[in-house]
This record gives C-alpha cells, sequence and structure tokens, in this order.
C-alpha cells in the first residue's frame, strides 16, 4: 500500500466514497422510492429534473450530470458535478436484495477532486439513508 495516500485515495479515480445501509423493504419498494420525485430530490438535490435514461443530462439545485447506466431494480451510473466542483464526480446507487424482505441500498462516489470533497460527501450520503429510513420506508 502506498503510505503517502490517504482514506479514500485512489491510484485510478481520485478520491472515492461509500455507504450502505439495510432496510426492512422489498427491492422494488427501495427502487420505487430511490427513482421518485422525492428520492431524488433527497439524495441527488432539489427540483432535481431527471429523467432516468442512459445518455440523458439532468440538473439540480446543487449540480448537474449524465445519466449512466439505469438496470431497473438493481442499479444507476451518473455523473455528477456539484456546483463549485471543478470537474464530474461518478455517483453508483445499488439496490441489494437480501433475504425475506431486506434491501440494501448502496451508494458509492469515485473522482472526487480532495479528502475534503470525500469527506462532505461522505455526511451527505449518510444524511440521505438518515432521511430514507425517516421517509416511507417501514
Amino acid at each position: 500500500m502506498d503510505k503517502n495516500r490517504v482514506v479514500g485515495q485512489t491510484k485510478s479515480v481520485g478520491f472515492q466514497v461509500g455507504v450502505r445501509r439495510t432496510f426492512p423493504i422489498s427491492q422494488e419498494r427501495a427502487w420505487e422510492f430511490i427513482t421518485s420525485e422525492e428520492g431524488l430530490n433527497l439524495w441527488l438535490g432539489e427540483d432535481a429534473n431527471v429523467i432516468l435514461q442512459s445518455g440523458q443530462n439532468y440538473s439540480t439545485k446543487t449540480g448537474t450530470g449524465e445519466i449512466r447506466i439505469v438496470k431497473p431494480l438493481q442499479q444507476l451510473r451518473l455523473t455528477w458535478q456539484k456546483e463549485g466542483w471543478e470537474k464530474p464526480s461518478t455517483v453508483q446507487v445499488r439496490i441489494i436484495a437480501k433475504v425475506s424482505d431486506k434491501t440494501t441500498i448502496s451508494f458509492h462516489q469515485e473522482n472526487l477532486s480532495n479528502q475534503n470533497a470525500r469527506e462532505e460527501m461522505k455526511v451527505h450520503w449518510e444524511t440521505v439513508l438518515e432521511g430514507i429510513k425517516e421517509r416511507c420506508l417501514f
């Protein structure tokens, strides 16, 4: 391991962060919420104007990007460039079915420019998971 790298730093994709939480809901319910207007506003930013199709550009109050991959019930992959950032990051959302109506929702973000951006996004994604818990899923 490179002793000069810090937590979350990779050789090829800058800084990255990932958070996940398992909820007592079905995979379908998790996908339905994550892709709903309320869900998109929660994790991607208010006024999310998003068409969930590969190649579609989108904008929110906090930034812009492009939808790259949509695998219903399983995965979203998109670029996201928050206002003030020099370059876009890559966000991947996974919906992972577990046994007996439990589902893990995972957010992973890479191509972050530095450790401060990583820490900012770690707090953001943890807040999003808490928001999901509070909003609708139980």
